[in-house]
């Protein structure tokens, strides 16, 4: 697996599996009809911020994440990450990769910390995945996202000292 900067012209690959996820509405707080051009607008970031993808031996984009700063001004210095994972490519380490990948680079770029802000509680795989890559969460909103099958469920704040 190769860890690369996305481009837009990677975008057509990104969208159906970004779509998929969103639509799907279990782990990402985004609208279900989200449309292609405001999504790649909001994934394929500009510089400083990245966004990167992992592609297999053959070029086929396995997944993706971006990365920013947490907050502007003061808040700078804490950097932030949201993860996707084509399903049909799960369980392959993936997930693990770019979490990793991000981690190493908020690390180089002089973050002092890196949060994620909105974790469903209920997407149990990631969450264990963060923990196990030294997240702790902080607290819990209580029902702070709408789940389509569970209901009402917590959203974790998550963070790691880099």
């Amino acid at each position: 697996m190769l860890i690369r900067e996305a481009v837009v012209d990677d975008w057509p690959a990104i969208w159906p599996f970004f779509r998929e996820i969103v639509a799907a509405g279990e782990t990402f707080a985004y609208p279900l009809d989200l449309d292609q051009e405001t999504g790649r607008d909001w994934w394929l970031l500009p510089a400083p911020n990245r966004t990167i993808v992992a592609v297999d031996d053959d070029g086929v984009i396995l997944g993706t994440a971006k990365m920013n700063n947490n907050q502007m001004g003061n808040g700078s210095h804490v950097a932030s990450a949201s993860y996707m994972v084509d399903p049909a490519h799960s369980g392959r380490g993936v997930g693990r990769a770019l979490c990793e990948y991000t981690i190493e680079w908020a690390r180089a770029a002089g973050f002092r910390s890196m949060q994620f802000n909105a974790v469903v509680e209920t997407n149990e795989t990631a969450v264990r995945l963060y923990r196990r890559l030294g997240f702790e969460v902080l607290g819990t909103v209580p029902e702070g996202f709408r789940h389509p099958v569970k209901g009402y469920v917590g959203l974790h704040i998550m963070c790691r000292a880099l």
